[in-house]
């Protein structure tokens, strides 16, 4: 037991570091009515969140090479808990986006590639690939205990209490971390500031330009942003198009930057030459699409849940459950058919069960999120991930030098909040812009609406449209004016709009898990050994 200490910390903040994003996706409406704002407000913070960690994961990265990575977990730990604390006593949607999005965010950046460098510092062998089969396991698990232990707390107390417990949980970790062994610190280290500037900048206009596709609209404008009475939608082209294109060659210059540093002998902020392995190539992008996929579902399942069929938090979180049995069961399984299937196997074997999950859930939409094919289609997606989250994270270290794991580290979780970034951004946005065009044509097209009425709306869905229920959007009409026959018929074609809007949504991920196959084949084709093991278990 005692050389399993280790993993025991480092496995307690990686599950308090995946917790609180998932509580807060299965808490959204409570926060949101506790916060006075809007589940739009909330998706912000929630993309914010894990836009902070994919922006600042490289620079994490970094400082624990230059500190040591030890010392870069207390550090991380303390900023983090910090975080939560604020989080916790949040008065207001910029408060939360300070605490939550901004400072818990900066403290993950320099714990999570910490947690991966100190497990591949402390162990080897078999025992490493266990170490980081734990750590995948633990992942999936905090993913899917998340909803429920968020709903558990948010319907009985607050989920504010969560975080308080986080809170706690980090002091616990600092008081047990001095226990864990380290390399040497590497003062010597220089951290090129223009590079931190143009990879947080590059990812942060991408995922900005993505988030505010659901007003801006993506490339003709829909309600682009107004200065001084001047719509400011240069030559017709929404302003998304425009941070988008800007983003990618802010990324270039970056990447310029990087092969520049190399060959002046200068130290880069990310070795691109990493890029050549094929391997981490593989596990990287699986990493993106795999997390893609889980923020995507956990943000518009709960939505659709909690204001259309009026779940409250637990109700969510229980309905969430099948998810987190077949992670559980499958992480474990994943784990042990690693000495007897290629990772490559088992990762698109993963892939394949998520995109057959993903097809339940979709034929469950009806529009009640019908009992067994829903049950069926979420624990085949939790079973997915869990063959995924067994394998991507020791696919990825096992592909570099022990030199260079601390920056694989960091560009794990990059490429992992970056695709969750992208999850809650693109396909929320998705989602509210096919409501709005949804609802939009069905109430032009509905007889029972009248002319003025039909126009009225129109204009109201040019700022956005609300996600609200049925009920909701029947009093909104009522309170404007309308009749009870009008609300009636344009609430049922809201409601029928949530409903076309949800299953593409899915559909968009589900298309996305296909795909993702072909990004899996450089994943390594050899079984690891079981004799390789016991040649070395923890490094001593």
């Amino acid at each position: 037991m005692k050389r399993w200490f280790v993993i025991i910390i480092l496995a307690v903040s990686q599950f308090v570091m995946v917790l609180d994003s998932t509580v807060m996706n299965v808490s959204i409406s409570q926060v949101a009515s506790d916060l006075d704002t809007t589940i739009t407000g909330m998706q912000a913070a929630i993309t914010f969140y894990t836009l902070t960690m994919a922006a600042f994961m490289l620079t994490g990265g970094k400082l624990g090479d230059k500190w040591g990575r030890s010392r870069a977990f207390k550090i991380g730990s303390v900023i983090y808990g910090l975080g939560s604390l604020l989080t916790a006593l949040s008065p207001n949607l910029p408060m939360l986006l300070f605490g939550w999005s901004l400072v818990e965010g900066l403290g993950a950046v320099l714990v999570i590639p910490a947690i991966a460098a100190l497990a591949a510092v402390n162990y080897s062998g078999k025992a490493r690939v266990a170490a980081f089969s734990i750590l995948g396991a633990v992942t999936g698990l905090a993913a899917a205990a998340g909803p429920l232990i968020g709903g558990l707390v948010t319907t009985y107390a607050s989920w504010r209490y969560v975080f308080v417990a986080e809170t706690i949980v980090m002091i616990v970790v600092l008081i047990f971390s001095g226990r864990i062994k380290d390399v040497p610190a590497n003062p010597g280290v220089k951290i090129d500031i223009l590079s931190v500037i143009l990879s947080a900048s590059g990812m942060a206009l991408l995922v900005f330009g993505v988030l505010q596709s659901k007003t801006w609209g993506w490339f003709v404008p829909l309600n682009p942003p107004v200065i001084n009475g001047v719509e400011i939608a240069p030559l017709g082209i929404s302003p998304v198009t425009y941070l988008i294109l800007i983003g990618i060659v802010v990324l270039w210059w970056f990447v310029q930057r990087q092969r520049k540093l190399v060959e002046k002998g200068r130290m880069p902020l990310l070795k691109v030459s990493l890029f050549r392995i094929a391997a981490l190539r593989s596990g990287l992008s699986g990493f993106l699409v795999q997390y893609f996929a889980i923020a995507a579902l956990f943000f518009v399942i709960p939505v659709y849940l909690q204001t259309m069929q009026g779940y409250d938090a637990l109700e969510t979180g229980l309905k969430i459950l099948p998810l987190s049995a077949g992670l559980i069961l499958f992480s474990v399984l994943g784990s042990w058919l690693t000495s007897r299937r290629s990772a490559r196997r088992i990762a698109q074997l993963g892939q394949v069960t998520m995109a057959i999950g993903l097809l339940f859930v979709l034929v469950s939409i009806q529009p009640q999120l019908a009992g067994w094919p829903f049950a069926v289609g979420m624990f085949i997606v939790g079973a997915g991930f869990g063959l995924l989250a067994s394998q991507l994270g020791n696919v990825n270290m096992s592909a570099v030098e022990k030199d260079d794991t601390s920056e694989v580290g960091g560009l794990q979780g990059t490429f992992q909040n970056l695709g969750s970034s992208f999850g809650t951004a693109i396909v929320g946005s998705m989602f509210i812009l096919l409501l709005a065009s949804s609802f939009g044509a069905a109430v032009a097209t509905n007889e029972a609406v009248d002319a003025d009425t039909q126009q009225q709306v129109s204009v109201y869905l040019e700022k956005g449209v609300p996600i609200i229920s049925q009920d909701q959007a029947e009093q909104l009409i009522v309170d404007a004016g309308g009749s009870e026959e009008v609300a009636k018929a344009i609430a049922q074609d809201y409601a029928d709009s949530q409903v076309g809007a949800l299953k593409q949504a899915i559909f968009i991920v589900f298309a996305l898990m296909v795909l993702s196959l072909l990004l899996s084949r450089n994943l390594p084709a050899e079984i690891v050994a079981k004799s390789e093991a016991v040649e070395e278990d923890v490094v001593t």
